[in-house]
């Protein structure tokens, strides 16, 4: 039984993770931390073994230093920040951390796709629509998905338009051209519950990760 922590519990995300924790049948929610609900961070950390964050970039790094400094290991869904620090932190507290710009399937398909286009197709921009209340932009999903088809074409990272509306919840869609025709791949995100395979995947799979920070799911959707 994996004993989990949810910072930023009270967040719509942070809700929807801590109802899938409770559903696993090899997981225990042993802590809810969230301001809103007048829980320290410090309270919950004793009793877990995977913190798990989706909190705001400006608390994220911190969260994640002091769930290091404690002996757990941290799951990270909190984009726009420097995570640079986590490396030798988490190689120094001899706990691993993962963060993953997003944790659904098709997504991270649709990241894996846009790369493979990337090294056939000429040019390429990716749009990135979000509710309203998201803070970052771009999204960590689209600067992810830029890394990974500049790496794969050895070209520059394209260029990424970011939508913020009411009535969204996470879209991106990757268009590519070439001479005479366009290529595009788009995953949408309807409901949160999307995000919760790739959530208790990696819940499961970061302790036994091989180097101290991993970024992207695709590393564990795709083992060699």
């Amino acid at each position: 039984m994996i004993s989990v922590a949810v910072a930023g519990a009270a967040g719509k995300m942070g809700e929807t993770v801590c109802a899938a924790v409770e559903g696993a049948p090899d997981m225990q929610l042993t802590g809810r931390a969230d301001p809103a609900l007048g829980t320290s961070l410090a309270e919950v950390l004793p009793d877990a073994e995977v913190l798990v964050d989706f909190t705001r970039p400006d608390t994220a790094l911190e969260n994640a230093l002091a769930a290091l400094a404690a002996g757990v290991h941290v799951v990270i869904g909190t984009t726009g920040f420097d995570a640079a620090p986590l490396t030798a932190a988490a190689a120094q507290a001899q706990r691993n951390v993962l963060i993953a710009p997003n944790f659904a399937i098709g997504a991270v398909l649709m990241m894996r796709f846009a790369a493979q286009a990337a090294e056939h197709m000429a040019k390429a921009e990716i749009v990135e629509l979000h509710h309203d209340a998201k803070i970052d932009a771009p999204s960590g999903t689209a600067k992810r998905t830029a890394e990974l088809m500049a790496a794969a074409s050895g070209g520059p990272e394209p260029p990424i338009h970011s939508v913020r509306l009411p009535g969204l919840v996470a879209h991106q869609e990757v268009i590519l051209g070439d001479l005479a025709q366009t290529l595009s791949i788009r995953h949408d995100t309807i409901g949160r519950e999307s995000f919760m395979p790739g959530v208790l995947l990696a819940v499961r799979k970061v302790a036994s990760l091989e180097q101290p920070l991993t970024v992207g799911l695709e590393s564990l959707l795709f083992e060699a």
